[in-house]
């Protein structure tokens, strides 16, 4: 992520103050920045990704 882009489009360019800034999550600044894909729900294959990726498990438990 370009963090130093999106710090100056919502410090600068939205007038946010630092609070407001980093309270906002990504999908939020998006929207406020005119990315309208942000709104988007996430489809099955993301959050299967997602699954997939960070599994519902403790390290060294298995749930078989």
């Amino acid at each position: 992520m370009d963090w130093a882009g999106l710090m100056r489009a919502g410090l600068c360019g939205l007038r946010l103050t630092p609070d407001q800034f980093w309270r906002l999550t990504p999908a939020e600044l998006s929207l406020m920045l005119g990315q309208a894909d942000a709104a988007r729900p996430m489809g099955r294959g993301a959050l299967d990704a997602l699954i997939a990726r960070f599994p519902d498990t403790l390290k060294g438990q298995d749930h078989g």
